[in-house]
């Protein structure tokens, strides 16, 4: 498979750069698996569309402050994204200056903290922290919420809210599981009406969600690797689901990776693990029944997935029409809920 295959023009107005008033208010484009056709909804008919015996399984990732700001000695700006957080002092990050970075190269965050580049890992680099407070203070009292490269402004106190679900629970994400978004205690309480039963599981989002397929070979294509950790109580939840002919719905594709990876394994351990799992066209899928999703970049590993999970002539059409009809497109944009071909 060829990455142009999953190309598709998106006007650029299309794509949300603020969220909307309400969390709910958003849009739902809903797709029939029979008949294949698209319905126009809004998000609150999300919880009308759920059976007696579906589970729902969200990520309770919380977004960290994961943007630094900080310059050398002798003045070079760098822009700090955290990868991942390793211990109380280290970290792995991507660097974003106008020079070549060399090891031991020290930035200045403030007076109180300063960065030590120890040493190049791939494309990311091992950073240890020089100050008095843990990587996880630093970032919540001088960092900024990561906003996705394709939101052309900067990141304001709003986003600290709106940029992080309202169950966010384990930090550890630089970017938001966004189609847990739209979710809203009025939701919750729609679905506890209803007696839909839902759980968590825990995928820290990376950067490198972002990152461009480069390879025009699917095949060539190195899989960024993220955090994950399914809790027994969910698993336990899965396997009742399935044993009453409910669906699995994944909210989002995050949850959907997790599972998929999870349940891949031989033997199924508890813990966190870590999953560089590529779905693409062709992939057998285990255990996701149902996915709602945001919609998601051309020619991007989670188009690549969605294409995967309800065939790629399908998510085209249902693009297509996403697009004339104006929904808005990626993190702060409106929902679409598939079901597996």
């Amino acid at each position: 498979m060829l990455i142009e295959e999953f190309d598709f023009d998106l006007p650029q107005h299309l794509i949300a750069q603020a969220p909307l008033q309400k969390r709910d208010s958003s849009r739902l484009l809903v797709l029939n698996k029979n008949t294949k056709l698209f319905s126009d909804k809004k998000f609150v008919d999300f919880v009308d569309l759920l059976n007696t015996n579906d589970l729902l399984i969200f990520n309770d990732t919380r977004v960290i402050k994961a943007r630094l700001f900080g310059k050398k000695i002798t003045g070079g700006k760098v822009e700090i994204m955290i990868e991942r957080i390793l211990d109380n002092h280290h970290a792995l990050a991507h660097l974003k200056t106008s020079k070549k970075i060399f090891d031991g190269t020290i930035f200045e965050i403030n007076e109180d903290v300063s960065v030590k580049v120890v040493r190049k890992e791939k494309d990311l680099f091992y950073i240890e922290f020089n100050s008095n407070l843990s990587s996880y203070d630093i970032l919540e009292k001088y960092g900024h919420i990561p906003l996705p490269p394709y939101i052309e402004r900067s990141a304001d106190k709003s986003d600290e809210k709106r940029y992080q679900t309202i169950y966010a629970k384990e930090s550890g994400a630089v970017a938001a599981p966004t189609a847990g978004l739209h979710f809203t205690d009025e939701i919750f309480k729609a679905l506890n009406d209803k007696k839909i039963k839902y759980t968590f599981l825990t995928l820290h989002v990376g950067a490198g969600t972002f990152q461009p397929v480069r390879e025009n070979d699917l095949d060539h294509h190195q899989m960024h690797s993220e955090s994950f950790n399914v809790p027994d109580k969910t698993i336990q939840m899965i396997d009742d689901a399935k044993s009453k002919n409910g669906r699995i719905i994944a909210i989002g594709t995050t949850v959907l990776r997790a599972l998929e990876s999870k349940f891949s394994e031989e033997t199924i351990q508890s813990g966190f693990k870590e999953t560089s799992i590529f779905i693409k066209p062709g992939y057998t899928f285990k255990i996701v029944d149902a996915l709602l999703t945001n919609f998601h970049l051309p020619k991007s590993t989670l188009f690549i997935l969605v294409s995967a999970f309800s065939g790629s002539d399908t998510m085209k059409k249902l693009y297509q029409h996403a697009i004339k009809n104006e929904y808005r497109f990626f993190s702060y944009g409106d929902a679409t809920f598939i079901e597996r071909s």
